[in-house]
């Protein structure tokens, strides 16, 4: 990617996107494309295919995605199957159409299957039953993938697909009903402080082992790969280390300042027991995360007390 490369990063408002933008705009890039949901609606193909045709990008990072946590998944199968679907086969087949030199694919870790050997290796694609608790989504996901590797068999399009662990950070989602683990222990364990309440509760059992990705390290990564990797095969982007949710809710109980006790709600799922990736590819091409879980937790609950009244509302 040239300075001058015009470069469209779909979802630029959403916590990947987001990132990815300021990452090209750290490193000099100027020529940027962004179009918010109401000004271009992904799941419209004539709207996507006039946009391709009108802008002619070169360069396309695809972070625009329907997203959420267990609940979200298990209230709305259908919307994120749908959309996902939607968003990505008119976003890829456009961006091949139009002549888009390179396509960087974001999937997600959920791709693989619950009980996957770990850490995952990309090779454990396919090789067992899904996590009930968020397949439609990782089914959507995994028929971009192969939409990115058919494209490029059968037209010759250079389309990477990156399958980062759990992410969060600064623009993260703290809507209770929507968000991911890390963000919703965060405004719980706030608001309980604030609140002055003696203890919070939090789904599950807190067994469950889960790997997190400040996503400021993931954008670097998009951008490192964009430049350095062109294969059909999918690619992890992690930090290749874990921790239960129990350890994990210790650690931002203690950043917040909440002095209370963590109690458990057994009769919530836990979802996948353990979810680790196997990194060792994408650290032979010479990248690997450099934020640590703690630096991020602090940095993401920085930005979470200077923008409270708006994602809390």
């Amino acid at each position: 990617m040239r300075k001058g490369s015009r470069i469209y990063v779909a979802g630029h408002r959403g916590l990947a996107g987001s990132a990815i933008l300021r990452a090209l705009q750290a490193r000099g890039h100027e020529n940027l494309l962004t179009r918010g949901s109401v000004e271009l609606d992904l799941r419209q193909q004539l709207a996507v295919d006039s946009f391709f045709a009108d802008e002619k990008p070169d360069f396309v990072f695809l972070a625009a995605a329907r997203v959420g946590g267990i609940l979200a998944n298990d209230q709305f199968p259908g919307d994120f199957i749908r959309e996902n679907l939607q968003i990505q086969t008119n976003v890829i087949d456009s961006a091949q159409r139009h002549g888009v030199r390179k396509l960087c694919f974001l999937g997600s870790s959920c791709i693989y299957p619950r009980l996957a050997p770990q850490p995952i290796r990309e090779d454990s694609l396919l090789t067992g039953p899904l996590e009930p608790t968020n397949e439609w989504y990782a089914v959507a996901k995994i028929a971009g993938i192969k939409m990115c590797q058919a494209y490029r068999k059968q037209y010759g399009f250079n389309a990477i697909s990156v399958m980062p662990t759990n992410l969060y950070g600064p623009g993260d989602n703290f809507d209770l009903q929507k968000s991911h683990v890390l963000p919703a222990l965060m405004r719980k364990f706030d608001t309980a402080k604030r609140a002055g309440e003696t203890s919070v509760t939090i789904w599950g059992s807190g067994t469950p082992s889960r790997e997190f990705l400040y996503v400021d390290d993931l954008a670097d990564a998009c951008c490192f790969l964009m430049e350095n990797y062109d294969s059909p095969e999918i690619i992890n982007v992690g930090v290749g280390e874990d921790l239960t949710i129990a350890e994990l809710a210790a650690k931002i109980r203690d950043i917040v300042g909440f002095t209370g006790t963590i109690e458990h709600d057994h009769s919530k799922p836990d979802g996948t027991p353990r979810k680790l990736l196997d990194v060792s590819r994408l650290q032979t091409l010479g990248w690997q995360a450099s934020t640590s879980l703690d630096d991020g937790i602090r940095s993401t609950y920085r930005w979470f007390c200077e923008n409270r009244d708006a994602v809390t509302s």
